[in-house]
């Protein structure tokens, strides 16, 4: 038993040798772009590479290796930009940790995923997740302002970036619950009416996103 121990624990610096390490300590690979010049000056020395769409494109700010003190968000429609890289920081950096808790709960994003209620805050593992009708809240300090979504995805970058892609979205203010409780009752009785396989699918998308709508507003 003792002999056995004793191979045990002379093991561990070797395993702890061969550990993996995290994807911060390893050298960043050369992007695209650049393996490609290098590959092209190779063949054509004399004539200067082609432009490609990586040279246009503004590169990404590195992943941190400690949590950040803030999230950017991107929220956009089809047709506008709610939010472009709108900055939340996190002031619990500038407060004693005993305050750490009630502080967090006012700077987050919270956003509709199928899943359940995604709560996303700086430094938040990089996700994708697809939306469902419901109501995404922008906690920045004592304000929240709160959208209708109909559908779309959210992509959470590891660097603290997160995009917000919505096929449709409205400000919660904006709409008037009698017109709601309205289309959610037209949508009912469709749906009792319903005779065919595509009216009875209309109808009830109808009554899912109308019901969305009715518990954002009364809930």
């Amino acid at each position: 038993m003792l002999r056995r121990a004793s191979m045990l624990l002379a093991r561990r610096p070797i395993l702890a040798a061969r550990a993996r390490p995290f994807s911060t300590d390893l050298p960043a690979a050369p992007s695209a772009d650049a393996t490609f010049t290098e590959a092209w000056t190779k063949v054509i020395p004399n004539m200067d590479p082609p432009k490609t769409p990586l040279s246009f494109m503004q590169p990404r700010p590195p992943t941190p290796s400690s949590i950040p003190s803030k999230l950017t968000v991107n929220f956009v429609l089809p047709y506008a930009s709610e939010l472009a890289t709108k900055e939340f920081a996190n002031p619990c950096y500038d407060l004693i940790p005993v305050f750490k808790h009630s502080i967090l709960s006012l700077f987050l994003l919270i956003v509709p995923a199928t899943t359940g209620q995604m709560g996303v805050l700086p430094g938040h593992v990089a996700t994708i997740a697809e939306l469902k009708p419901g109501v995404l809240s922008v906690h920045e300090g004592s304000e929240v302002t709160k959208y209708f979504v109909s559908s779309g995805f959210v992509f959470i970058h590891a660097n603290s970036f997160a995009d917000i892609i919505a096929v449709e979205a409205v400000p919660l203010d904006r709409l008037d619950v009698n017109l709601v409780q309205k289309g959610l009752a037209e949508f009912t009785s469709k749906l009792s009416s319903a005779t065919t396989d595509l009216e009875k699918a209309e109808a009830q998308i109808g009554i899912d996103v109308h019901s969305a709508l009715n518990s954002a507003l009364t809930g």
